[in-house]
């Protein structure tokens, strides 16, 4: 077929044959390679036509719509990046005027210096490759054009075969009939590997450089352009003389193309090369945070969109307050144990009563020793800091306000074949007593008392409303906390009570987005009044007497505050939640095996000083503001 092609374009043009030989001599310097590179040239055009005939090529029209795989990066509420987390390829797609020229022509002096020129296929350097390749019985010379590598990497296997260059050329001929040079550029630029898990010049400037790609130097750009031929032989962070050797060729490259004169590669082979380092993999800063946006993210979008889909995660967390709740939770589980409370994991999180945005969680002390985030996995008794719940519930009702009387006295209730005959902590009892001395000194019998009275299943209904989702059975026993409730639960419930029944769903995520901008996710506030006003403020009121003067005293911080102590009766879990109208932070203590944590470990002695440290840190430099007062309120 390839000399029927011949013969019919001589018979055209006699002298057609005769040009291109001499063409080749030219090339050659008229010797036996000519001919040589002639007969390969013909061979090599003869399978090309033979190629076109292909069906199963795939169709290269896709890349109108292609878009690639690209990092996905997570950022703090205020734009501080966290982490970026990938699938196999870490890559960051720019538009062709954000990368530098400098690289542009790099690139295409060292794999292509005749890009703009070709359509796809530059005969005379297949025939080289060929010629050179035979004569040396392996592969030495590829020959591939730019646009050729690009469909290799999109489209076909790695492995060097004959057929699997005559694909590439049929598809680099249709690619650029459909495609302009410079959008070809773009999309080989974006593609390309770059060494260390790295794809795409700007991910690659970000690693090796820790410049974005439209800033990079000419000499910057020489070395990376090297790159492509053996990225990570030839990577700086692995062999930085093999890569200045790379890099002077391509400099060379450039003089012998005129587009640098000899005094600007002089000037790029002087400049110091600063060096970044490894960006794919990286380990996040903040991991209990990352992995459980990462969590949330994969069960709305799936994970390949997350690892792959190039999505921008602002999330909500203040990273000046994760870190205060780091350190705190790593500082105070050791004074714990010198204090005889055997722990050995604590849990710390922070949600803002006016968005219910999540603005700090601690998941454990240590994440490389544990990555279970017991802020929003672990399931533990709340003990008397449940008892809230039930009092809201009381005030809420219209029968009971603050300082109404209750008894503390013996009372008995049948459960199942037994009689359940509830005990305060310290076996005594008070007799007739207000709600809020109750509430402040954590008496256990008005609290079962009160969740009889106002019915436990209204309580269970004021759970969910304000976000508690864990099972919860309205056995006698609930109002002391027994039942299995996360940090997280119990941080957003009481974010409730602060904000006086205002209530949005707790989010770690503020916003997603794509790569181009385009919205994904948009988590704006969408705040519901799910509780009686008044009766939060009541509560508010009466939480305030546990710090100032109950059972928290030593969780003052110096303004108006208010929370609530919880120790469970095997002492395996001791809890204090506390809130100003501007932060409400969960601690809890315990052990992963439920292990006792010692007599006498309670939340009112040992954790209230935590939640104060914590919150004092956090709230420096947050205006003081004092809590709404019921008579603000309708009473219902």
């Amino acid at each position: 077929m390839a000399v029927n092609t011949l013969r019919q374009n001589q018979q055209k043009d006699p002298n057609s044959a005769l040009r291109f030989v001499q063409t080749v001599g030219k090339v050659t310097g008229g010797s036996l390679l000519g001919l040589t590179m002639l007969t390969s040239a013909i061979v090599a055009g003869g399978l090309v036509g033979l190629a076109i005939s292909f069906r199963n090529l795939p169709d290269v029209r896709v890349l109108r719509t292609y878009t690639p795989s690209e990092t996905t990066h997570i950022y703090d509420i205020k734009g501080k990046q966290l982490a970026s987390i990938h699938g196999e390829a870490n890559r960051e797609v720019v538009t062709l005027d954000k990368i530098s020229p400098h690289l542009k022509r790099a690139v295409i002096a060292i794999e292509d210096s005749y890009f703009y020129s070709h359509q796809g296929v530059n005969v005379g350097a297949v025939a080289r490759a060929f010629s050179q390749n035979f004569n040396h019985g392996r592969t030495v010379e590829g020959g591939s054009t730019v646009t050729m590598q690009l469909v290799k990497n999109l489209f076909l296997s790695p492995k060097r075969a004959f057929s699997r260059k005559i694909a590439e050329a049929v598809l680099a001929l249709r690619i650029e009939q459909i495609f302009k040079k410079d959008q070809i550029l773009e999309l080989y630029l974006n593609q390309v590997y770059w060494g260390h898990n790295t794809y795409g010049v700007q991910t690659a400037a970000q690693t090796y450089f820790s410049k974005s790609a439209s800033d990079l130097t000419l000499a910057e750009s020489a070395m990376m352009a090297g790159l492509i031929q053996s990225p990570e032989a030839l990577s700086p962070l692995v062999d930085i003389k093999a890569a200045t050797r790379r890099q002077h060729e391509v400099l060379h490259r450039m003089v012998e193309l005129k587009w640098i004169t000899p005094q600007e590669e002089a000037a790029a082979r002087k400049q110091p090369i600063k060096l970044g380092k490894r960006t794919s993999f990286q380990s996040s800063e903040m991991p209990y945070v990352t992995d459980a946006v990462v969590q949330e993210l994969t069960k709305k979008f799936g994970r390949d969109a997350v690892l792959k889909g190039g999505m921008r995660i602002q999330t909500t967390i203040d990273s000046k307050l994760q870190r205060i709740g780091e350190d705190t939770a790593r500082r105070w589980i050791q004074t714990l144990n010198y204090q005889g409370v055997y722990a050995d994991q604590m849990a710390i999180v922070s949600v803002d009563p006016r968005t219910h945005f999540i603005k700090a969680m601690v998941g454990g002390i240590n994440y490389k020793k544990s990555q279970y985030n017991r802020a929003i996995q672990a399931l533990r008794q709340p003990g008397s800091a449940f008892k809230p719940f039930v009092y809201y519930a009381a005030f809420a009702s219209g029968k009971y306000t603050p300082d109404s009387t209750v008894y503390d006295s013996p009372v008995s209730y049948p459960d199942g074949y037994e009689m359940y005959s509830p005990r305060n902590y310290d076996g005594s009892f008070a007799g007739a007593i207000t709600i809020r001395k109750a509430l402040e000194i954590s008496r256990n019998v008005p609290a079962v008392k009160l969740g009889q009275e106002v019915g436990l299943n209204k309580i269970v209904e004021i759970c969910r409303s304000i976000g508690v989702k864990s099972p919860i059975d309205p056995v006698i026993s609930l109002p002391l906390g027994a039942v299995d409730l996360t940090p997280l639960e119990m941080a957003g419930a009481y974010a409730t009570f602060a904000s006086n029944g205002w209530y949005s769903e707790p989010t770690l995520i503020v916003q997603v987005t794509d790569s181009s901008g385009n919205i994904l996710l948009d988590n704006t506030p969408k705040p519901r009044l799910v509780l009686d006003s008044w009766a939060s403020a009541s509560l508010n009121d009466t939480l305030q007497g546990v710090i100032s003067r109950g059972t928290a005293t030593a969780a003052q911080i110096g303004r108006p505050a208010a929370g609530k102590t919880g120790t469970t009766s095997s002492e395996r879990d001791i809890w204090f939640v506390g809130y100003v109208p501007q932060l409400a932070t969960a601690v809890w203590v315990g052990n992963d095996d439920y292990r006792p944590l010692g007599y006498g470990a309670t939340g009112g002695h040992f954790v209230a000083p935590i939640w104060r440290d914590y919150m004092q840190q956090a709230l420096q430099g947050v205006p003081v503001e004092n809590f709404k007062s019921a008579s603000e309120f309708d009473r219902p």
